[in-house]
């Protein structure tokens, strides 16, 4: 089955790379950028997830998603919205509501940045403008009850931003586990990936 582990705006698919080397079977896991799938459309909300759905629906049978940020939120959605696709989802530092006071006070900071910056991030900075200000009415609290499939929902100790969401979702889907993982901030998988990846590996191959 295959596996696919979805970035979040701030950084791109390889830095899913040292979680996988810990794991076998790498050929079932997938980590596509989500620029690329996008294939030069404006990156709003609606365009980047309608770009995942069409990259999910293109695999054969069930998948297991695992997201991070933006990458749990279109995760999130996409196993709401297709619960006879997804077979395992695992979120990541995931905010079931979208803080609107955050993402303003990002995008003033944002709008600072020299362009070279965002280089590393998910999309440039026309981009992650647009991306951010689409994003702001995103709201999954009355739909999170909708996910069938297990799920596994982490969130780092040091990820203050997202504890209160972490343990919303753990409450409200139906078969969800949750896991606080000490020492760790928000960006798990490169700040905690030995870690992470074996909680991934327990969580499914059961």
């Amino acid at each position: 089955m295959k596996k696919i582990l979805i970035h979040g705006s701030g950084h791109k698919a390889d830095s899913w790379n040292k979680v996988t080397s810990y794991m076998n079977n790498d050929k079932d896991i997938l980590c596509p950028n989500l620029s690329t799938i996008l294939d030069g459309k404006e990156a709003s909300y609606d365009n980047v997830y309608s770009s995942f759905i069409e990259y999910c629906n293109k695999i054969d049978g069930k998948i297991d998603l695992c997201g991070l940020s933006l990458g749990g939120i279109l995760a999130l959605n996409y196993a709401i919205d297709y619960p006879n696709k997804v077979e395992k989802l695992v979120l990541i530092g995931t905010p079931h509501k979208v803080p609107k006071v955050m993402f303003s006070i990002q995008n003033v900071i944002f709008k600072f940045l020299p362009k070279k910056l965002f280089e590393t991030m998910a999309f440039n900075k026309r981009d992650t403008f647009i991306l951010g200000n689409t994003m702001k009415k995103l709201d999954f609290s009355n739909r999170v009850q909708n996910v069938k499939c297990p799920t596994l929902v982490i969130c780092g100790e040091k990820d203050n931003t997202n504890m209160k969401s972490a343990h919303y979702l753990a409450e409200n889907i139906k078969s969800a586990k949750l896991e606080i993982m000490k020492n760790t901030g928000h960006i798990v998988n490169e700040e905690n990936p030995k870690e992470l990846s074996e909680l991934l590996t327990e969580f499914w191959k059961v």
